[in-house]
């Protein structure tokens, strides 16, 4: 059972926004229309004639670099804070200290005091290293390791949106909690009930409706002439369900990044948020410049021979003030996702920030349609007749995420109720709420330091 108050429901409903907003940009910016000009002064224009004006800005690479970009500034907001002090989720400066140095002074005549310094010491530096003060070198190196698994999930998704709506994407990404369940339990070693994978069944079920209303939309508009389904159906069938591969294999490897966030602020030295943000910014952003861009303008593609040329995305972005004004939008909207979404981890756990992945698609849904209906047909999502099932698909989505939460607030507890299909799970609920009531409280670690070696005053 975990709290889940006003400021974490603040937190989670502003790391809501600002994710949607991110999804809502980054289709936009792979929708907008390259001028015939610009396609061909890029330099390699053999493969571009009259008919390239109708392309689109297709740089999936281009805004995986912009997310970890837009995280480096987490880097000065950790020192600022860390040099002022200033009050910051995950930063206890004021913790311990003091409690230290009062059990010294009265027990330093009895213990002696040679002993009674040093164990002073070590509880002072730990006390430092748990409030961030400290921070061993080896730690801003392994930190590359979650943003390894968010650099693969980053580049997967971003290549599968081209071929998918934002709100399908979004939808079948929400099965990272499938994948974040299996990792708690067998690299975190949380227990599952369940209840939990009645929840995930539920989930899976959402994420095969709305593979097959994908899939069936795609074969409906095949020949395009209809006018039916928005821009993003603009593509073959294989290239609907290679879009879907990529998604569900960037979906794998982002539950990846989210436990091995969890464990980074749950360590013995537990890493503060601004600093996961901003050192997961500064190692993506390697990886994108040294690994990624490479690799995309060698492998061969449509891209004046590659899959992606940086230098043809280069001299589009520098001649197009509306890719440069919206491009400047996702990194503000990237940045603060990234900082909500982690704080989110760290008030709650991995779970919930997969659960953001989970609500997306309601939000994005329902931007899009506003966006064709109420703004530009050419980067919203219009209404169809398969969109039915993308809406079962969400309400199966809510369903087991309620399911999945319990019996914490909010939550369904399945107990023979009618909508819990006759399933009583009532002993499992009752051993969790009697677990939860006998846990001991936690003490100050920094006092347990000194507890062996107290003794009564004479």
């Amino acid at each position: 059972m975990s709290k889940f108050g006003l400021r974490e429901i603040s937190t989670f409903l502003v790391a809501l926004f600002f994710g949607t907003g991110l999804v809502i940009c980054s289709k936009a910016i792979l929708s907008m229309p390259i001028s015939n000009s610009t396609s061909d002064g890029s330099g390699g224009g053999d493969d571009h004639d009259n008919e390239s004006s109708t392309t689109t800005f297709q740089k999936p690479l281009l805004l995986t670099f912009g997310m970890f970009f837009a995280s480096l500034p987490g880097l000065p907001l950790h020192w600022l804070v860390l040099a002022f002090r200033i009050p910051f989720p995950g930063y206890d400066f004021d913790v311990g200290s003091e409690e230290v140095d009062d059990v010294c002074k009265d027990d330093a005549i009895e213990e002696g005091i040679k002993k009674v310094v040093t164990l002073h010491e070590d509880a002072t530096v730990g006390t430092k290293r748990r409030n961030n003060v400290l921070m061993p070198m080896w730690m801003y190196f392994y930190l590359a390791i979650p943003a390894i698994f968010d650099f693969g999930a980053t580049v997967f998704c971003m290549v599968g949106l081209q071929y998918l709506d934002a709100s399908v994407s979004q939808m079948l990404r929400g099965s990272v909690l499938v994948f974040v369940a299996l990792m708690k339990q067998r690299v975190l070693k949380d227990q599952l009930y369940k209840f939990h994978w009645v929840g995930v069944f539920w989930i899976v079920m959402s994420v095969t409706f709305v593979s097959a209303a994908t899939l069936l939309l795609s074969v409906s508009s095949s020949s395009f002439e209809d006018g039916e389904g928005s821009s993003s159906h603009h593509v073959t069938t294989s290239l609907i369900v290679l879009g879907l591969c990529q998604i569900m294999f960037g979906t794998f490897l982002q539950a990846c990044h989210f436990v091995s966030e969890e464990h980074m602020m749950r360590m013995s030295i537990p890493v503060p948020p601004l600093l996961l943000v901003g050192m997961e910014g500064f190692w993506g952003t390697v990886f994108c410049i040294c690994v990624m861009f490479p690799v995309g303008y060698y492998l061969p593609g449509s891209d004046n021979g590659s899959y992606e040329d940086p230098f043809h995305t280069w001299d589009v972005f520098v001649h197009s003030r509306n890719i440069q004004m919206v491009f400047g939008i996702y990194l503000f909207f990237a940045f603060f996702y990234y900082l909500f979404a982690i704080l989110v981890t760290f008030m709650q756990c991995s779970v919930w920030n997969a659960l953001l992945d989970t609500f997306r698609p309601i939000t994005v849904l329902v931007t899009e349609l506003f966006i064709f209906y109420c703004v530009s047909p050419l980067i919203g999502e219009m209404w169809t007749k398969y969109s039915y099932l993308q809406i079962a698909g969400m309400a199966g989505l809510i369903y087991g995420t309620a399911i999945y939460n319990a019996p914490n607030g909010g939550s369904l507890r399945l107990e023979g109720q009618w909508w819990a299909l006759g399933i009583n799970l009532s002993k499992e609920y009752d051993e969790i709420r009697r677990e939860h009531e006998v846990k001991p409280k936690r003490t100050n670690s920094s006092v347990n330091l000194l507890e062996p070696t107290l003794k009564p005053m004479t």
